[in-house]
């Protein structure tokens, strides 16, 4: 029971740091199609400069709880996909440090040079990201040593790419619906516009996902063992639906917390898909790193719990604070301090 309880979590923290980080990896993205002047630049940089370090804190805590929870789990996942994750942090790393070193010069050849860097940085995690989970689904060449036979290329594979560009479009619209509601005038209606644009593309990419996952992947056998799940995909779906609708009303903070359920829904359709299976192996299911094979002791997790139930509230209402206080429209020189 403990052990599922901490993979709910383990999937709980991953869900979070989809939603939270989501959005201004989607912004850095869009910054090349946006940001038509330095201004609009600016604006981009500070709907996301006060929130994009909290944002990672999810990441963190999603990593250290499969470092602690499920260790076996983390000693084969990080030496599997370590070149993916380590490219994963250097794109993470040069993202932070652009918002850091990029208004300290007005020089335009120094801001071009960081503004790549954000686009770049930002893509790239976006990226990896989905092709990193999407093989998670699909299950990693494990042996029974529990050592990856596979390369880089390997995780470079139809589905593995597929899921690589439905996690940049999410992003991508997830970001677009966050402008549309800090940004004001002309680069408010061109994020309004996108976001429409992009709502379709979503669509047809989760379709295709969806539809990928039955051929590649035996995702579906807990849906089908257990249909109730089927209440995850079209919580996802319910979400898209409504993040559309309230854009055609005009309400973007809204259309931004459905595209968030929808966000959730898709990560937690493919977690769970692999349960109990936290790491499924592609040669046999009997290699796969399990909740069972790989979890700490029943002391630790014990342990851990109590930390995580006093711990994680304490995070979410701080973020909460943060969100509450920088939630006005940026339209003032003022408020642009990136």
């Amino acid at each position: 029971m403990l052990e599922t309880t901490w993979f709910i979590l383990w999937g709980v923290l991953w869900a979070l740091y989809f939603v939270l980080d989501g959005f201004d990896l989607g912004i850095g993205i869009l910054m090349p199609f946006l940001g038509k002047t330095e201004r609009d630049r600016r604006v981009m940089y500070n709907a996301q400069g006060p929130f994009w370090d909290a944002n990672e804190v999810w990441l963190i805590t999603a990593g250290g709880v499969t470092f602690a929870a499920f260790p076996g789990t983390y000693a084969v996942m990080f030496s599997s996909l370590y070149t993916p994750l380590m490219l994963l942090l250097f794109a993470l790393i040069l993202r932070g440090v652009t918002f850091e070193f990029r208004h300290m010069d007005e020089n335009s050849k120094w801001k071009k040079l960081w503004d790549s860097c954000m686009v770049g940085g930002s893509f790239v995690a976006a990226l990896l990201l989905g092709v990193a989970f999407a093989n998670i689904f699909m299950g990693i060449p494990i042996d029974a040593e529990g050592v990856n036979q596979g390369t880089l290329l390997t995780l470079l594979n139809p589905y593995g790419l597929a899921g690589g560009v439905v996690f940049v479009l999410v992003f991508c619209l997830h970001g677009s619906l966050w402008l549309s509601v800090k940004a004001h005038g002309e680069l408010e209606q061109r994020a309004r516009k996108v976001a429409r644009a992009l709502w379709f593309v979503v669509a047809i990419g989760a379709v295709a996902f969806l539809f990928l996952s039955a051929v590649f992947t035996n995702l579906y056998a807990n849906y089908l063992a257990n249909p109730l799940l089927f209440a995850i995909p079209l919580a996802a779906v319910a979400g898209l639906i409504l993040a559309r609708m309230a854009m055609g009303q005009d309400k973007y903070w809204l259309a931004f917390l459905w595209s968030g359920l929808f966000i959730v829904g898709v990560a937690f359709f493919g977690i769970a898909g692999i349960y109990p299976a936290l790491l499924p192996s592609s040669l046999d299911p009997a290699y796969s790193m399990t909740i069972a094979n790989s979890s700490s002791s029943t002391l630790t997790l014990q342990i851990m719990l109590g930390v995580t139930l006093v711990m994680v509230p304490i995070v979410l209402l701080y973020q909460l604070w943060v969100y509450r206080t920088f939630s006005f429209k940026l339209e003032h020189d003022d408020d642009l301090y990136y």
